[in-house]
């Protein structure tokens, strides 16, 4: 069967969320947006690409900093509202310079800052 990125859904404002998971570790790296024109540019060049709810743009993953995502599976779940794209990260995938966004954790009431920014 065809994919259909129409079949995906889309919330009001046409955006779906993507989570990037690193397909060697199965850490989960991130959380982003795409667009229908997102999910088809990113399954077209391999490079995955979000949209910038600030910026009102779209951004290719590792475009200015070289911490690339390359495309390795590409997933929705069950109710074809969310995303799971696999990739192979090349160096942090999260802006603060971490190798994933979630590196903050509640523990036994309090926040606990799990890894710090790669030099």
């Amino acid at each position: 069967m065809q994919f259909d990125v129409d079949r995906l859904k889309f919330d009001d404002r046409g955006l779906i969320p993507a989570i990037a998971q690193d397909d060697a570790s199965g850490e989960v790296l991130m959380m982003a947006w795409m667009n229908a024109e997102a999910v088809t540019r990113t399954l077209q060049t391999g490079k995955v690409t979000y949209w910038s709810r600030s910026r009102q743009n779209f951004w290719v993953k590792g475009e200015s900093s070289g911490n690339v995502q390359e495309l390795v599976d590409f997933r929705f779940d069950c109710d074809r509202d969310c995303l799971l794209v696999r990739v192979t990260q090349t160096g942090p995938a999260c802006h603060t310079n971490r190798r994933s966004c979630f590196y903050t954790a509640v523990r036994d009431g309090a926040e606990v800052e799990l890894m710090s920014p790669e030099v």
